[in-house]
């Protein structure tokens, strides 16, 4: 073979390439033999293309193509033949084809598989080897049909948000990998100098700080493709590093900011999947989040929504609902005061065993509910089950409040904290979600934006206020007046995007007022001196003229992560850490020779 650089890919031939030489190159993925013939289908990243060794092949070839494994490396030179139509593979993008082999060349060796790549059950399900194996061999797992399309996807992704953001006047800008540790949240991953002893930088959570001084520095929209790092338990829609799609806008306000991420995305999803999504999406407070579905980040792919049942504390002695209506915070506002709710669940009741209503109780308990009150209404209209007794003759009035029917199922919680309640029933409505498939196939990508959140929250183990998102997030304007005498009853101007019961991107507008800023501070117990240690350069910035701003943060990993109908950020980064922040490909974190701590000022404690 005078060359042996591939002229196509394995993707790329039809019918109509009938006749023509050609050379492919690439991995042996399935080898067969049949009535002196061999079969090879040879793998890329761009399909798959079947080669074959016919039986009046010179005996070399012949010997050669038995000595063949999978993932063995060939170059295959060839004539193309159309195969008759009785005999094309339809599952094969190039099924209508294959390639006579006169020349092989193997390229590279592969010693025995740890496991079978695009292995299939019976059934068509795929074999999922144990996670820390495909790990550790992450380059084989790599080689998948899943896993290609999702790291395709992803590229393709980054590509249509690159174009997107550019088109509407952002400007790409990278924010430095070494910073000054400052509180966000979680904690950071530090980096000791060698230069400087006993000093270290920190991996950013967030371009957040620094994004906001692009905004003092005039650029007006800036993004980046931001590598951000958090040392955190790690869970499937987390990892010690991820990606988000950072960005941020002068001069500008909620709407444009929602604006802009609702083109975004369709522009992704249109140039990426060719899905359509609505150019606006739902928009939903905080407050109703959790009132009507238990969660500020709810699966909105399914209608079921909990109901305020409050008047069945005044119906009947039943001690459970008695109590969480006279435990409740008689300060808050009366749609926050009721711990009662309730979820009618339409036509199952038949369904439901009692055994299946204890699995629905024990979600709910882990959330701290006490327990889960049910009843069923039977097809003559009368309850029976779980607390029935106590409102036997009071169907008329229960049904109409809540909209019940026969064959319905009732469910509640009730619990003296309104969110308490509100939580756990909420993890009974996503779970009978999953149990029943409520999901509407024609919504298969459902997002709401949650807004007007409560600007700050006690923590009740220290004894003061926290800021729900950061410290940098602006408080609606009319607030302003009651930041220190009501702090709980403030709003701030921030914002998160839900797809699919995941939290997408959070986001706010800025503060850029240093009085204001200074006044929280003040509010969460951070003393001037304590500022300024953390986020002394933001505050000397914007007394140099920062203009309003906000911005937002899309993480990418999660994104394509729902695109690819996956559970698991893991399924969509090319090298993830598993559950325990490790590398079982490369044994990182690792131990360092003594020469090195040296140099670094280190001293290893046990």
């Amino acid at each position: 073979m005078e060359t042996i650089k591939r002229t196509v890919t394995c993707g790329d031939l039809r019918k109509a390439d009938d006749g023509k030489t050609v050379i492919l190159n690439g991995w042996v993925h399935r080898i067969r033999e049949h009535g002196g013939i061999s079969f090879i289908n040879l793998r890329d990243r761009y399909g798959i293309t079947q080669v074959v060794v016919d039986a009046d092949s010179p005996a070399e070839l012949q010997e050669l193509a038995k000595s063949f494994r999978m993932e063995f490396v060939l170059a295959v030179k060839g004539i193309v033949r159309a195969r008759p139509d009785s005999m094309a593979n339809k599952d094969m993008a190039t099924g209508e084809i294959e390639v006579v082999a006169k020349e092989i060349q193997v390229l590279s060796k592969s010693e025995v598989l740890p496991f079978m790549i695009d292995e299939f059950n019976k059934d068509g399900t795929p074999v999922v080897p144990n996670e820390d194996l495909r790990l550790k061999y992450r380059y084989l797992d790599l080689r998948s049909e899943k896993m290609k399309s999702n790291i395709i996807l992803r590229s393709q992704v980054t590509f249509a948000t690159r174009e997107y953001l550019t088109s509407k006047g952002f400007l790409e800008i990278e924010t430095p990998t070494f910073i000054k540790s400052t509180p966000e949240g979680a904690r950071d991953y530090l980096v000791p100098s060698r230069v400087h002893p006993g000093k270290f930088y920190s991996l950013p959570q967030s371009p957040q700080l620094y994004k906001q001084l692009l905004m003092v520095s005039g650029f007006d929209k800036y993004f980046q493709i931001a590598r951000c790092y958090r040392d955190e338990d790690a869970r499937g829609d987390r990892q010690p590093e991820f990606t988000q799609i950072d960005m941020e806008l002068s001069f500008t306000d909620r709407e444009e900011v929602l604006t802009t991420t609702e083109g975004m995305m369709g522009y992704i999803f249109k140039k990426t999947m060719n899905v359509d999504l609505p150019v606006k999406f739902d928009r939903l407070s905080w407050e109703d989040a959790f009132d009507f579905y238990g969660s500020d980040k709810p699966d909105l792919r399914f209608d079921l929504k909990m109901q305020d049942a409050a008047f069945m504390a005044d119906l009947s002695d039943f001690g459970a609902f008695k109590a969480g209506a006279e435990n409740a915070d008689k300060s808050l506002p009366r749609h926050k005061r009721s711990g009662l709710k309730a979820l009618v669940v339409k036509n199952v009741a038949d369904k439901y065993s009692r055994k299946m209503i204890e699995a629905l109780e024990s979600e709910a308990k882990k959330y701290k509910a006490k327990g889960l009150a049910w009843m069923k209404l039977n097809a003559e209209g009368v309850f029976e089950g779980g607390i029935s007794k106590f409102y036997a003759g009071k169907e008329a009035e229960i049904c109409e409040k809540l909209g019940a029917e026969k064959n319905d199922l009732l469910l509640f919680v009730s619990d003296g904290k309104w969110q308490v309640a509100c939580v756990a029933l909420g993890a009974v409505r996503k779970q009978l979600g999953k149990d029943l498939n409520l999901y509407n196939p024609a919504d298969e990508f459902h997002f709401v934006w949650i807004i007007d959140f409560p600007y700050f929250a006690w923590n009740e183990d220290e004894n003061h206020w926290e800021t729900e998102h950061h410290m940098f997030t602006l408080p609606q304007k009319q607030y302003w007046d009651v930041l220190e005498s009501d702090p709980g009853c403030v709003k701030g101007d921030l914002y998160d995007l839900v797809l699919n019961g995941y939290e997408l991107a959070s986001g706010s507008m800025r503060i850029n007022d240093p009085e204001l800023q200074q006044r929280i501070f003040k509010i969460v117990g951070y003393s001037n001196e304590r500022a300024q240690k953390a986020f002394g350069f933001l505050v000397e910035a914007f007394k140099y003229g920062a203009p309003p701003h906000g911005g937002i943060a899309p993480g990418l990993d999660r994104l394509v992560m729902l695109m690819c109908h996956e559970e698991s950020i893991h399924e969509v980064i090319a090298f993830p850490k598993n559950n325990l922040a490790q590398s079982p490909m490369d044994e990182c974190p690792a131990e360092v020779d003594e020469q090195q701590l040296k140099d670094l000022h280190i001293v290893i404690s046990e």
